[in-house]
């Protein structure tokens, strides 16, 4: 859930604070209210979300010069969405081959002039949005204790952006990765490790009844995942020339804007908690 801070702002905030804070309480009302309401409807958050931020990529990916296919991109997002629920990671990775052939295969009646450009493309953001989303929907699967596990993997999230950002507008100094997000401090960093770490113990001990040393873990490899998901976003968004994937939401930009950091944190929760918990 990281914030690209690659162009100067008015502010070291860098946002619209007061409004990025109230569509963040909108977005965790909608998903903790459908995930403690009613699984399935989970399933239709997170499968709209990812839908619109294909959407995202498949706009700007057009200006960069590839030609993608929303057919077979949104098909395949909500097959692999439906079948990681239903059918869990088995059947998530026949949605995926499917997917991947399919966008192949919808590519070839345009001709070879950048045939391997588009169909690696495509490739590519099969395996960016929607294979790294469904993993938060393997983290529900489970019936005793499911949405305690995807609480658990918003809290570090959450905790990582909220904790990096306070921190690195307050002390940041030392820039972390200058040539990818100038604003991104290591004081930032640090924040975001030990905010992240705290709400790994507490969630885990609290949510799951597990160990502390489980939470500390969950945390220390989320803060990893969420600030390399964070920064890859960041890379895309500089390669392609812009700021933000779009301005749907206010104060924070595109839908793909939120969820860069949970894609990449996705897959180790989920693994994580499934092998120590």
């Amino acid at each position: 859930m990281g914030v690209d801070q690659s162009t100067p702002a008015p502010s070291r905030a860098g946002r619209n604070v007061p409004v990025s804070i109230a569509v963040g309480l909108g977005l965790g009302a909608v998903i903790f209210g459908s995930l403690y309401w009613e699984k399935v409807l989970f399933i239709f958050v997170v499968l709209a979300a990812v839908l619109v931020a294909v959407d995202e990529l498949v706009r700007v990916f057009h200006t960069g010069g590839a030609k993608l296919f929303r057919i077979p991109l949104f098909a395949g997002t909500t097959a692999m969405v439906v079948s990681a629920y239903f059918g869990g990671p088995l059947a998530l990775m026949v949605a995926l081959a499917a997917t991947v052939l399919a966008t192949i295969f919808w590519r070839m009646p345009s001709g070879s002039i950048g045939f391997v450009r588009d169909v690696t493309t495509g490739v590519f953001l099969v395996g960016y949005v929607p294979m790294l989303a469904a993993f938060a929907i393997l983290l529900v699967r489970p019936e005793e204790d499911g949405a305690q596990r995807v609480g658990i993997f918003f809290f570090v999230v959450v905790a990582s952006d909220v904790g990096g950002y306070v921190v690195g507008v307050l002390f940041g100094k030392h820039p972390m990765a200058p040539t990818i997000s100038p604003k991104k401090s290591w004081e930032g960093f640090a924040g975001s490790t030990l905010a992240c770490i705290g709400a790994g113990i507490g969630s885990v001990v609290w949510l799951l009844d597990g160990h502390w040393w489980v939470g500390a873990i969950v945390g220390a490899v989320a803060v990893l995942t969420a600030t390399v998901g964070d920064l890859a976003e960041s890379m895309i968004k500089r390669d392609l020339g812009i700021k933000d994937m779009s301005n749907l939401l206010p104060g924070h930009g595109g839908v793909m804007d939120r969820l860069d950091s949970l894609l990449a944190t996705a897959p180790a929760v989920w693994l994580l908690l499934h092998l120590m918990v």
